[in-house]
């Protein structure tokens, strides 16, 4: 059967059925993927594995290997909200099923196959995305598969423990696939809060002033006409244990909590706080745990776009009082947790669409304190986020320019050194740039804070190699800056990338280097 043919025959049996009995037809993955062609735009559901779609991907995995047995050509191009993990990212870049990403991943196997330039990847601001589909610019999304606990006659569809992208993929693409997932709870609707921004110029302000304002609707919208029919799972969230907060983790976690409250004591911030957006990972969960625990921090919000387990931990204790997200990433245990205890957490929780959750206007609004983690910070105070040697992807931007550039304060953390001392995270220049000097006010390591605020380029170096830099490489980078070209921005064009150079080659930035 043909790709068009299939899906032509199976919306046609989908209107007889809602005719008769108001019910979509139910598929198998596999129906689904037959009906898929090489080349084809896919949007799945999920940000982080949180709502990520999981059957559709391990039948496409599947179909994509037996494809390539019979010598044939079979990849497509992904869509999802952010970074999927397992049952998206991993299953299919190991299938070798995937010709072009977007907007994020953390994929171990996806990641070498972009560095390799077998698959071509767009690394992008995250609330850019769903105008970006909307306006065809990725060209037309043939099929969507999106997580939901359940589907209405009328299109209502109820997304589970995501929201991102998933509401702008139902509107614009051709054909739908609901993956209803019956181990989710359908509770999760109560903290879903689900608006579309409409075409420029046709926008008015976001009303929302506070984190938990609630402006839209339970659940998101889809042409019946378009669902080919819904696929039944009962697959959890894939999502990999948190390791506790290390010794670094907790020294960084102490210098943002004394400059938050130096800078409350000083009038920067209101006694009654500001809301806190914080990143993925160890550094932020250790930050997150570290501000729960002090006394001097009173009770506050979050406004951010992922919410972990340390989050969910500093609900239940009573100091976050409430946090709007577009994911609850979160392991099954934590989920159990919020899911067995609805009625305390729903007042206290929101998901929205990530072009709600990273959107610039709401972040300045709300005055948000934005803390995320960098690979490596040069002496001026740009970031790099993304690139090891500014050319081999790690993971993405994801949403951190998005807060970084908007936020009331901006604060940027990273250990000063990696791999027992061969890399230094504070370096001459950044070879790849995310986040500029223009945008970054605050710069963190274990070492200690730089705060880089009204400071010039030559100031910023002085302090960015006193506070941050790991007593090892001081001696270099004061080196590098007496010895570089006077002018504005001092450097030496020559050796700006003699650390990276020295690493590639030597498997160290300073190869003589011993640090015990």
């Amino acid at each position: 059967m043909s790709n068009i043919v299939f899906f032509t025959e199976v919306a046609n049996y989908t209107e007889e059925i809602m005719q008769s009995s108001g019910n979509y037809p139910v598929l198998t993955a596999e129906e689904v993927v037959s009906g898929i062609k090489d080349g084809d735009t896919v949007a799945f559901s999920g940000f982080t594995p949180a709502g990520a779609a999981k059957a559709v991907p391990s039948a496409l995995a599947e179909y994509a290997r037996e494809e390539h047995s019979k010598g044939r050509s079979f990849k497509v191009r992904v869509l999802t909200g952010a970074s999927s993990g397992q049952s998206v990212d991993e299953k299919l870049a190991n299938a070798g099923a995937i010709e072009w990403r977007a907007p994020y991943q953390t994929g171990v196997e996806l990641r070498r196959q972009i560095n390799r330039q077998e698959v071509e990847y767009v690394d992008m601001h995250l609330s850019h995305l769903p105008q970006t589909v909307a306006f065809g610019f990725f060209g037309q999304v043939n099929l969507a598969v999106i997580e939901a606990s359940e589907i209405t006659p009328d299109g209502r569809v109820y997304l589970t423990t995501s929201i991102g992208a998933s509401p702008s993929y139902l509107r614009c693409a051709e054909k739908v696939v609901i993956e209803i997932n019956t181990r989710q709870s359908q509770r999760l609707r109560e903290i879903a809060d689900i608006i579309i921004m409409p075409p420029p110029p046709k926008r008015n302000p976001i009303q929302i002033y506070d984190p938990m304002t609630r402006i839209g609707l339970p659940y998101a919208v889809v042409d019946p006409k378009k669902v080919i029919g819904v696929v039944e799972s009962d697959e959890p969230d894939y999502l990999a244990e948190f390791t506790p907060p290390d010794r670094i983790s907790r020294q960084i976690a102490g210098h943002v909590v004394n400059f938050l409250i130096d800078e409350m004591r000083a009038g920067r911030i209101p006694d009654t706080f500001l809301p806190l957006q914080a990143g993925v990972g160890n550094v932020a969960n250790g930050v997150m745990a570290a501000l729960g625990a002090h006394p001097d921090i009173p009770d506050f919000k979050m406004y951010s776009e992922v919410l972990q387990d340390s989050i969910v931990d500093l609900i239940t204790e009573g100091r976050l009082v409430g946090a709007s997200a577009t994911s609850l990433t979160v392991t099954s245990e934590k989920l159990k947790q919020i899911i067995d205890n609805f009625d305390y957490y729903v007042p206290r929780i929101v998901l929205r669409p990530q072009e709600i959750s990273n959107h610039p206007a709401i972040i300045r609004r709300l005055g948000v304190i934005a803390m995320n983690t960098a690979l490596e910070a040069d002496i001026y105070g740009n970031v790099n986020s993304s690139h090891v040697y500014g050319m081999d992807i790690m993971n993405g931007i994801g949403g951190s320019g998005e807060f970084t550039r908007n936020s009331y304060l901006s604060i940027l953390m990273t250990p000063s050194i990696a791999k027992g001392g061969k890399i230094s995270s504070i370096v001459p220049m950044c070879p790849h740039i995310d986040n500029n000097e223009h945008s970054v006010q605050i710069i963190v390591t274990e070492q200690g804070l730089a705060d880089l605020r009204c400071l010039g380029p030559m100031q910023r170096a002085k302090v960015m190699i006193e506070k941050c830099a790991h007593p090892a490489y001081k001696e270099y980078l004061e080196r590098y800056v007496k010895e570089s070209r006077v002018a504005h921005i001092s450097h030496d064009l020559v050796k700006c990338f003699e650390l990276h150079r020295n690493l590639m080659e030597y498997g160290a930035m300073l190869p003589d280097l011993d640090i015990t």
